[in-house]
C-alpha cells in the first residue's frame, strides 16, 4: 500500500484547523493570517497598527529568534513566538499550542488575532491555520512580477498589500501588473497601497479589516 505522505500531513493539518476555529469562537476574535516573503513589512505593519489601536494580538513565525515578537512587546502588542527551526510554515498544531499560552491575556476589548507566518511564498499556501482571512503583503521593494510566479501564495489571498507604498516613485513598480496578474489567477479581491509614512493607507485598511469582522467575514479558500 502506497501512502501520499504530504496529503496525510495536510489532512491532519485540516482536522487541527477545524478544532482550533471551535477554540477561537470562544474569543470573539477575528483570525487574520498575514503572510509574505522575508522582509516585506509585516511586523512593521502591525507596530503601525498599534499606533492606531492596539486592541488585538499576535502570533509571530519565525525560523529563529524572537527579535519581531521583541519589536510587537516594544509597540505594546500582546504577542507570543513560534520558532519553527526549519519548518518554512506554521502548522494549525502550532498556532493552537501558541494561542493557549497567550489567552489568558486576551480581553473582551480585543478584536483580532494576527498570525504572522514564517516569511515564506511558497509553504503558507498550503496549511490552514483557523484563519478567518488570509492577507498576503508584497512589498514595492520585491517587484510587480510575483503573483504569476507564486500563484499558489496569491490564489489563497483574500485581500492583498502592496507595502512600502512611499517608495514607488524610487523603483519600477506597476500597481496595474499586479491587479492584470491577480484578475488572471481569480476574481478581483481588494488591493491596498499602504506605507508606515502614510497613515491615511493604514486608516483606511484598518477601518476594512473591522468592517469585514462586523460582517462575520471567513475565507472560501480551502487549502
Amino acid at each position: 500500500m502506497q501512502v501520499n505522505m504530504k496529503t496525510s500531513i495536510l489532512s491532519k493539518n485540516d482536522k487541527e484547523a477545524q478544532k482550533l476555529r471551535e477554540h477561537f469562537k470562544q474569543f470573539g476574535l477575528f483570525v487574520v493570517n498575514l503572510m509574505s516573503s522575508p522582509g516585506s513589512g509585516k511586523t512593521t505593519l502591525l507596530e503601525s497598527l498599534a499606533k492606531i489601536d492596539s486592541n488585538f494580538c499576535v502570533i509571530e513565525g519565525d525560523l529563529q529568534t524572537n527579535r519581531d515578537t521583541q519589536r510587537l512587546w516594544a509597540a505594546g502588542i500582546q504577542a507570543i513566538q513560534i520558532s519553527t527551526g526549519d519548518a518554512c510554515h506554521l502548522e494549525a498544531a502550532m498556532v493552537r499550542e501558541s494561542f493557549l499560552k497567550l489567552q489568558s491575556s486576551i480581553t473582551p476589548q480585543t478584536q483580532f488575532l494576527f498570525i504572522e507566518n514564517v516569511g515564506n511564498l511558497v509553504c503558507p499556501a498550503s496549511y490552514d491555520v483557523a484563519a478567518h482571512m488570509n492577507i498576503v503583503a508584497l512589498s514595492v521593494c520585491e517587484g510587480d512580477d510575483k503573483v504569476l510566479k507564486y500563484p499558489t501564495m496569491f490564489l489563497c489571498a483574500d485581500v492583498v498589500l502592496i507595502t512600502k507604498a512611499d517608495l514607488m516613485p524610487h523603483f519600477s513598480f506597476e500597481v496595474s501588473r499586479v491587479q492584470d496578474d491577480l484578475r488572471q489567477l481569480k476574481a478581483d479581491i481588494p488591493l491596498f497601497l499602504i506605507s508606515k509614512n502614510q497613515q491615511e493607507t493604514l486608516q483606511t485598511f484598518y477601518q476594512y479589516l473591522i468592517s469585514k469582522k462586523e460582517q462575520g467575514y471567513v475565507s472560501s479558500h480551502t487549502f
